[in-house]
């Protein structure tokens, strides 16, 4: 039992803590509300969770060969979640905007796999909670995972449609939209210090 607690645990604090995806939820949750921000929700957390049950059975050991990998995965995701930030800093305040500005369930499928805080969760979950002998552990951990995740993302999205509601107007969605940007490209950035300097 203080196995599950501890996979709960884990799962929940990588999941519900601030990160890119986190932050585009929040901000399509201002900007298209709740039901509309459901799709991206649901591709992170699938995408999310393909990427725990690959690295979990069998990429990890891929991992331990080509360290270096991570470093040019960091590189790509970075300009991936920066390109995201621009997008979200560009959006305009309205709920009326075009259907091809709300974020998409293959694009919150595609930044789980190109998200560096991902990579280091799946890597760190797995070298905890995975067991040389049997593969039950690691099953029941990315199956803890999956519900946590997608009911953590869809507190983001439901924070975001609340926060809407208290902005009220299109100016102040907006000026949202773009500080949630800078801090998407920001964190971007960080995380691509911390693996180039960070050493």
């Amino acid at each position: 039992m203080s196995l599950l607690f501890a996979m709960f645990g884990f799962s929940l604090a990588m999941s519900i803590t601030p990160g890119p995806v986190n932050m585009v939820i929040v901000s399509s949750g201002v900007s298209h509300g709740f039901g509309r921000t459901m799709p991206f929700v649901s591709g992170a957390t699938i995408g999310f969770t393909l990427l725990l049950a690959a690295i979990g059975f069998g990429f990890y050991q891929l991992l331990e060969l080509y360290p270096q990998f991570l470093k040019y995965l960091a590189v790509v995701g970075s300009a991936y979640v920066i390109y995201i930030g621009c997008r979200l800093a560009g959006a305009v305040g309205s709920i009326d905007i075009a259907e091809s500005a709300r974020p998409r369930f293959h694009e919150g499928f595609l930044l789980q796999w190109l998200n560096p805080k991902a990579w280091v969760a799946c890597v760190s979950g797995v070298a905890l909670f995975s067991r040389p002998e049997s593969h039950a552990s690691l099953i029941t951990f990315v199956s803890i995972y999956f519900l946590v995740c997608y009911a953590s993302l869809a507190v983001w999205a439901l924070a975001g449609d609340r926060v809407r509601l208290l902005l009220g107007t299109e100016a102040r969605v907006r000026i949202f939209n773009m500080v949630m940007g800078g801090l998407l490209i920001g964190c971007a950035l960080y995380l691509l210090y911390l693996q180039f300097f960070g050493q």
